[in-house]
């Protein structure tokens, strides 16, 4: 089976990679780069040479963004070829309209690489979902947060500090915002969402991330026996469901607690099968490469994805609820409880409504922390 290759970076390099040297009966015929990076026969900067060449069967997607890469899976998908793609800014945003490309063609759209890197996470949800309904899903998607998270743990660093060795380590980009502002997980969270609960999940979903942690918010939740990560998360039930992206402190004997670096940690619940845990490296061009190229070989196996959005469920906040602490220097939020020195609780909101009296907070005190705390904690 003849592939294209989008992109020739960090990714694009990886599925070449372990195509040419693990994947029988696949070849590269042809990778798409800018003009002056096109350094081999087969390098193209014409996606019309892919799009319209009949031999070529699955387009493998790596370049991230939003454009040109919608249009380029929108043109191979009506092209009756396979999309196989690790870009979840694009998926998340264009989901169902891919979804309904691929069914109307009769091809496939692979995701996998698009939440956890290396992890078989998408794939773990569907085999999941044959028997049970999927009732949750949890945890750790971004390693660049979890590795300045544990470097806080673990060294005592400022976070500007351990930020800038994440950069320097090339796990964080020179603009870190998609990754401390929670942007990447809110992508990963709506996909994960959609595969789990059959929704075109809602792109309005509360969003806070880690820029204002510190190490007396660590020492904080540390002295009640608890570790802050940046979870996505999700619930359904009766009809509905809800999602989010927040710090949530975790009982310090967790496992998501012990999850070091840039590692994953991403959980899911059924009714029959109970709490699974997913773990591995959430990025990088080998571990997304070898995802990717999973799909690769399932789409040459003749394994076609369905994913059906038509199911309807309602979008409803009321189903995910937690106590939430807020520390700042400008006082206790309304109905608040003592928490700590300089730090307040709020109990049984939900997601939305912490989000909510977070941005209020954050007007008068813009270096404010919230956290959710763990139901189990």
């Amino acid at each position: 089976m003849k592939i294209a290759v989008l992109g020739y970076g960090t990714v694009g390099r990886g599925v070449v990679t372990i195509v040419e040297g693990r994947a029988r009966g696949v070849e590269v015929e042809k990778i798409l780069d800018l003009p002056k990076n096109c350094t081999q026969p087969r390098m193209t900067p014409n996606y019309d040479e892919i799009v319209d060449d009949p031999s070529i069967e699955v387009v493998v997607e790596c370049m991230g963004g939003l454009e040109p890469a919608h249009t380029f899976i929108c043109r191979a998908l009506r092209a009756h070829k396979s999309v196989v793609t690790s870009n979840k800014a694009v998926v998340a945003e264009f989901f169902d309209e891919f979804a309904a490309l691929a069914l109307e063609n009769g091809v496939g759209l692979f995701i996998e690489a698009s939440v956890g890197g290396g992890i078989p996470w998408i794939a773990s949800i569907e085999k999941a979902r044959r028997i049970d309904e999927i009732s949750s899903f949890s945890g750790i998607m971004n390693g660049t947060t979890n590795y300045i998270i544990d470097s806080m743990a673990k060294e005592g660093l400022d976070f500007d500090i351990a930020l800038g060795k994440a950069q320097e380590l090339g796990y964080a980009e020179r603009d870190p915002s998609a990754d401390i502002d929670g942007v990447d997980v809110r992508n990963k969270t709506i996909i994960s969402a959609s595969v789990a609960f059959d929704v075109a999940c809602t792109k309005d979903l509360p969003v806070t991330g880690i820029r204002t942690l510190t190490k007396r918010d660590m020492l904080m939740f540390e002295n009640k026996g608890l570790q802050v990560k940046l979870f996505g998360r999700g619930v359904q039930r009766d009809g509905s469901y809800a999602v989010a992206v927040e710090p949530v402190a975790v009982p310090r004997e967790s496992m998501e607690a012990a999850v070091p670096s840039n590692f994953n940690l991403v959980s899911l619940e059924g009714a029959t099968v109970g709490p699974l845990k997913f773990y591995g490296q959430g990025a990088g061009s080998l571990p997304t490469g070898n995802a990717m190229v999973q799909d690769v070989l399932d789409a040459a196996a003749g394994r076609v994805p369905c994913y059906d959005f038509t199911r309807g469920l309602a979008y409803d906040p009321s189903l995910l609820t937690s106590n939430y602490v807020y520390r700042t220097t400008v006082g206790a939020p309304r109905d608040a409880e003592w928490y700590a020195s300089g730090a307040w609780m709020l109990k049984h909101l939900t997601a939305v409504e912490a989000r909510e009296t977070f941005s209020k907070v954050l007007e008068k005190d813009p270096a404010a922390f919230m956290a959710a705390i763990a139901k189990e904690a």
